[in-house]
């Protein structure tokens, strides 16, 4: 069974995929998680405190659906692990499709909320970081400089594209086409 805060954060996620931040209530989230408002409050201090720790949430929920793999599996070369952890950003599923929507709130809000955009600034380093060691064990040899550019550009176009298709102006198998193209692009650019 989940702790009490994971059981908060996974509301906060529903919560704020549904509604938004601004939509984010400490009352209704209570009551998506079944707990009081007192222990949201006891965990998480206050509604920064919250959007803080959702945010961290789904970073790591994205980080184990994006690399978790059955450990009788054959290994994967480092092509084939950079496509799945990007391609699976773009999956139908009810866990990605929240994280996604969720991310993007948090996104849009942190425009506004100087607090907000620190915590997004870090996470979303720590994701172009990974991206760029994906890239650099492709094309071991390639400057750091030109893996960061690399992943710079894929993490933003795979946003880009995450929004499209949560707002239903692209279809997820094109978003996904789109997707391996530009990873063909970049690995093709990195051997040059």
């Amino acid at each position: 069974m989940a702790s009490r805060s994971t059981q908060i954060l996974e509301a906060a996620a529903r919560v704020i995929a549904r509604r938004g931040v601004r939509g984010l209530r400490v009352e209704e989230l209570a009551a998506e998680a079944g707990v009081s408002t007192a222990l949201i409050y006891y965990h998480f201090k206050d509604r920064t405190g919250i959007l803080r720790q959702t945010l961290e949430f789904i970073s790591d929920r994205a980080e184990r659906y994006t690399t978790c793999r059955d450990p009788d599996a054959e290994p994967l070369s480092p092509r084939e692990e950079l496509d799945r952890t990007l391609l699976l950003e773009l999956q139908d599923t009810t866990e990605v499709r929240e994280n996604s929507s969720a991310w993007g709130e948090l996104r849009a809000s942190a425009v506004f909320d100087g607090a907000l955009r620190e915590e997004l600034a870090r996470a979303t380093l720590v994701w172009v970081q990974e991206v760029a060691g994906l890239l650099g064990r492709v094309h071991p040899m390639a400057p750091a400089v030109a893996l960061a550019a690399a992943a710079e550009r894929l993490t933003a176009l795979l946003e880009g594209l995450s929004m499209r298709w949560l707002s239903g102006t692209l279809q997820i198998a094109h978003a996904r086409t789109l997707m391996s193209d530009a990873i063909d692009a970049e690995v093709e650019r990195l051997s040059r």
